[in-house]
């Protein structure tokens, strides 16, 4: 199977490897069907929870790898971290404004409270778009080292989709879990949960096919991701843990969901 593997075009690897991303996102939001009676103190803690995995995972999955990668740049290495990020809080912001005249009951029926609702379009968005780039990282990884053909070249890619999957697992389930919480039934909840990843392997495969091309926008897409998913925390995540008075314990909640995040990111990067 390894050797099939390896001698697999950059393109079909890349598609393999963010299978198992989008499939480990899958997994964390099938969380939402073994809860069973959740009280609003648990729901809020988890949405907090989410809203600390995305702070994480702005920096060290998308921040710090795009300055990184802009060290050897034409322009200072914070300009497109800066650039990325502010465009995209701008990008949500102007989305945010659009929420009220789209017809959003046709996919979120099941949350009744229109504020509840604005909110989880925000967060399916956010979370979605931040997994373009990561996608986009693997298939840039696969296209640029594994078509070289030497094993320790693709064993970094390969690391790469195998680090990206584990931390999928939390964000998968730090989009069912407020869904659930806002109203939606667990079912649907795990499909926009499953869904946030399903954008992966499509931009993989775009990726490594277009290697050239991406890489130079590359800090510029990551940068984009964790301006719009710092918006959605401090515009809904953190205000909505809060709503119903569990500010104590969403807030211990959110720093938890911060460090497990932190770490799976350092420890596997």
């Amino acid at each position: 199977m390894i050797d099939l593997f390896k001698e697999m075009n950059p393109v079909m690897q890349a598609f393999i490897g963010t299978l198992f991303t989008w499939g480990m996102t899958a997994l964390g939001a099938s969380l939402v069907f073994f809860v069973k009676g959740a009280n609003q103190k648990f729901l809020d803690s988890m949405m907090a929870f989410a809203g600390g995995v995305m702070i994480a995972a702005s920096y060290w999955s998308l921040l710090a790898p795009a300055i990184e990668m802009s060290a050897e740049g034409p322009v200072p290495n914070w300009v497109p971290a800066v650039v990325g990020f502010l465009l995209g809080g701008v990008m949500l912001l102007w989305i945010d404004r659009l929420l009220p005249q789209m017809d959003t009951d046709k996919y979120l029926g099941d949350i009744k409270d229109n504020k509840a609702k604005n909110r989880t379009a925000l967060l399916v968005f956010s979370m979605t778009l931040h997994n373009i780039p990561e996608g986009l990282a693997v298939g840039v990884a696969f296209g640029a080292l594994a078509s070289s053909g030497t094993e320790s070249t693709l064993a970094g890619a390969v690391a790469l989709a195998l680090g990206i999957g584990i931390q999928n697992f939390p964000e998968g389930t730090a989009v069912s879990m407020p869904l659930h919480r806002d109203g939606m039934g667990k079912k649907k909840s795990f499909m926009f949960g499953q869904f946030s990843g399903m954008v992966e392997p499509i931009s993989a495969v775009v990726g490594a096919v277009a290697v050239i091309f991406i890489e130079p926008i590359l800090p510029y897409a990551l940068s984009f991701a964790a301006g719009a998913m710092i918006f959605v925390v401090a515009k809904e995540i953190i205000p909505g843990s809060h709503e119903k008075g569990n500010v104590n314990l969403a807030s211990i909640s959110l720093m938890l969901g911060f460090a497990i995040m932190m770490t799976l990111d350092v420890a596997l990067g």
